[in-house]
């Protein structure tokens, strides 16, 4: 266990007694051992994918960190990506190794969110995934899993299968590994197309309303990672009470367990001799013509809300006019 004044890997370990943050149940110390406990099973996760880190700094909010610092030491492996939203190019590092995981937990980073594609072809995502986001209740992990079900009979249906592991958070995660046949858009249109066809096995339990007003309650199936999109990777703590950790669950597992199982206190333990990410994800698969096609023709979620954000803007103005006349 590292003390403060040692190095591990070569790297000067500091401030390790302090807490991460109010709520984690944990300091420094044992997010530093947490990572090294796991970097075999993470970094797979983590190599060569443009990676963001979310950091938590005493008494201040958390912060998303996506170019690297100029005091980044020159050993961290890093790739420059161009950034369209920012028109601008970022350095981001690439997990590819323990000692670069060690360096971050010492900057406190705790969560780690890798691109959808590597940064050799950066756009070209290598899984098609869905991300189910329970509303707001009691029983919001299970709404989630009823959800992830959906999501993996839209699959079968279509002779498509997927791995499934917990946010960390409150929902779920499908990935579904891919061949790299499809282009980026045909990839971002069949993962519409899933979660249409998911929406349609049960419209009371589900939906892919992206405005939030509009789901009434119902599970949002999201279909918008893509792209240049990131998500958190497997076996990352989430900066949230008890530092649970996204971890996989075999489909069979998923109705009995809570994200609260899976922590960086337990985590180590259940991945010391196996990987079960590794162990529950299926070969890659090509996507089927009719997905792609089907998806074409469903609306971008966030171009559509965006205009239909403007439409609602409008037609409140125009009623507060008709108001004050």
């Amino acid at each position: 266990m590292p003390k403060d004044g040692e190095t591990r890997d070569g790297v000067a370990l500091t401030n390790l007694d302090q807490p991460l943050f109010d709520e984690a149940g944990a300091t420094k110390r044992d997010l530093v051992d947490y990572l090294d406990a796991v970097h075999e099973r993470i970094i797979p996760a983590l190599r060569d994918r443009a990676l963001s880190v979310i950091r938590i700094r005493p008494g201040q909010p958390a912060f998303m960190q996506k170019n690297l610092p100029k005091y980044t030491p020159d050993w961290v492996p890093r790739a420059a990506v161009w950034a369209e939203a920012s028109h601008r190019e970022v350095t981001y590092a690439l997990g590819n190794d323990r000692r670069t995981l060690i360096w971050f937990a010492n900057q406190r980073a705790v969560e780690y969110h890798a691109a959808l594609g590597l940064v050799q072809t950066p756009t070209q995502p290598t899984h098609l995934i869905l991300d189910l986001d329970p509303p707001e209740g009691d029983d919001t992990f299970g709404k989630a899993v009823q959800g992830a079900l959906l999501v993996r009979q839209a699959l079968a249906d279509c002779g498509l299968d997927g791995a499934v592991k917990t946010s960390g958070s409150k929902g779920v995660h499908v990935f579904v590994p891919l061949d790299g046949k499809a282009g980026p858009e045909d990839v971002a249109a069949a993962t519409r197309a899933v979660a249409a066809r998911a929406e349609r096995l049960d419209p009371k339990l589900a939906t892919t309303a992206f405005i939030r007003e509009d789901r009434h309650g119902k599970v949002f199936l999201d279909a918008t990672r893509s792209g240049g999109a990131t998500v958190v990777a497997v076996y990352s703590p989430r900066i949230r009470p008890g530092l649970p950790v996204s971890f996989p669950v075999a489909w069979a597992d998923l109705d009995s367990v809570t994200p609260a199982d899976f922590t960086i206190r337990t985590v180590p333990d259940l991945v010391a001799k196996t990987d079960p990410w590794a162990d529950t994800m299926p070969a890659p698969q090509a996507l089927p013509a009719d997905l792609i096609a089907e998806g074409h023709t469903i609306p971008i979620a966030r171009v559509q809300a965006m205009h239909e954000g403007k439409r609602r803007a409008k037609a409140r103005r125009e009623a507060e006019a008709d108001g004050e006349s």
